[in-house]
């Protein structure tokens, strides 16, 4: 459930009619509901409530959304927060969650963004490959410290998802290959510097079944066995996230509590504490993006729905396919089929081809809904366009929680050398 509904023919978010946004932000504008942030992470916690040994660590995958405004929402529902940056954790630390709920997961850690992490304490590294255990456990060495660790396990389980959002397959980049798993965790085990005390797992992004997160789970929890066997003590096992939300109206997914129910039963006897990364399920629905149409462009078959936002504003549709639902914010009841196209200078700026909507004008209002997970946080100035505004909505009041960067302002940080001036 979202907080984004009609009354008296307005779509409003919460109790803030859009078109009151539209009027004093501008379009294309993102706009995210507050409420809808704080049921769906207290739906998820609930779900997994006596998941483990442990109260479970819930650290928010601020790459989904990154928003300082999000995380703090976010940071009073008790939620960590799951990093693949030096940025990303400065956000995080910035919307006050505390660096022993923070995460860092990543490939590419960079000795800077490692040596920054360690001088704030974070509560556990993720460590990707047996190059980056290595030089985690020097640096911290060096610095008298013991860096929190777990191994980050590559599966080999296909999520079922788009190729681009996979990582849990055997040809992907992230983690060790589970058959090299237990001899790479011996090593980093014995070396100064970690404490390399459980394992994780993430294998992919929008997940639309749960077997294959239980196939994953299975294999860690096969592991477990082994690396305790092995005479390892294992204490911390980090599940990742993925799970997905409906982009399409009536789509049904795996909810919070049937996946709830799932990790419960397959770590019953790990008797370790839990760690998940949530993002998409989160966020996704709680936000729209707010765009104006400029006009309608007759068509060979069906007209072209021009609109102010464009896939500099919101990537997923150029990037994968994706879809989102189009509404009118302000439905008349008619309809038409339409090709709903951004202003970029590519044929790629397609957000839907042949679609079923409402019908519009230049001038109208419409939202393209599930669009507050992998929207802001992806966009772009291509074409000199500048980035997108962001709006936080509480009850009948709302906030610009990002400004809208104007195009001068990007350019105004470029400079001309003085020997082409």
């Amino acid at each position: 459930m979202d907080h984004f509904q009609y009354r008296g023919g307005i779509l409003h978010a919460e109790d803030v009619p859009l078109p009151r946004i539209a009027d004093k932000v501008g379009t294309p504008v993102y706009v995210y509901s507050r409420a809808t942030l704080e049921r769906h992470a207290q739906v998820f916690a609930a779900a997994l409530e006596g998941a483990g040994n442990a109260p479970p660590l819930i650290a928010f995958a601020v790459k989904s959304n990154p928003n300082l405004a999000v995380l703090k929402v976010l940071q009073r529902q008790g939620f960590g927060a799951d990093v693949v940056s030096g940025g990303e954790l400065a956000r995080a630390l910035a919307a006050d969650i505390s660096p022993d709920k923070i995460v860092f997961s990543g490939v590419g850690k960079t000795r800077a963004e490692i040596e920054y992490a360690l001088e704030q304490d974070i509560g556990q590294f993720n460590i990707e490959s047996r190059e980056e255990g290595r030089e985690l456990a020097q640096l911290a060495a060096d610095r008298g410290l013991v860096a929190q660790a777990a191994l980050r396990i590559n599966p080999d389980v296909d999520a079922g998802t788009h190729d681009k959002i996979s990582t849990g397959k055997a040809d992907n980049k992230f983690g060790v290959p589970l058959s090299r798993a237990a001899d790479v965790f011996t090593e980093l085990a014995a070396l100064d510097g970690l404490s390399l005390r459980g394992v994780a797992i993430h294998i992919g992004s929008q997940l639309a079944d749960l077997a294959p997160l239980e196939t994953a789970f299975a294999k860690i929890g096969g592991l477990v066995e082994t690396l305790r066997a092995n005479g390892h003590r294992i204490t911390h096992v980090d599940l990742g996230g993925g799970l997905g939300v409906p982009y399409r109206k009536g789509e049904v997914l795996p909810s919070p509590a049937e996946y709830g129910a799932m990790v419960k039963r397959m770590t019953a006897d790990l008797d370790v504490a839990l760690t998940f990364e949530p993002g998409r399920v989160i966020a996704g629905n709680a936000g729209v993006l707010l765009t104006r149409v400029v006009r309608v462009k007759e068509g060979v078959n069906d007209p072209f729905l021009i609109v102010d936002a464009a896939m500099n504003d919101l990537a997923r549709p150029a990037l994968y396919g994706a879809w989102h639902d189009f509404d009118a914010v302000a439905p008349d009841g008619r309809t038409m089929t339409a090709n709903i196209v951004g202003p970029i200078c590519e044929t790629g700026d397609t957000f839907a081809m042949g679609r079923d909507t409402d019908a519009f004008v230049a001038g109208d209002l419409g939202v393209f809904r599930t669009a507050g997970a992998y929207g802001a946080t992806m966009a772009s100035s291509y074409n000199s366009r500048g980035f997108v505004a962001e709006v936080l909505v509480s009850e009948d009041d709302f906030a610009i929680v990002a400004d809208r960067i104007a195009a001068a302002a990007i350019m105004d940080a470029e400079r001309v050398p003085d020997w082409l001036a």
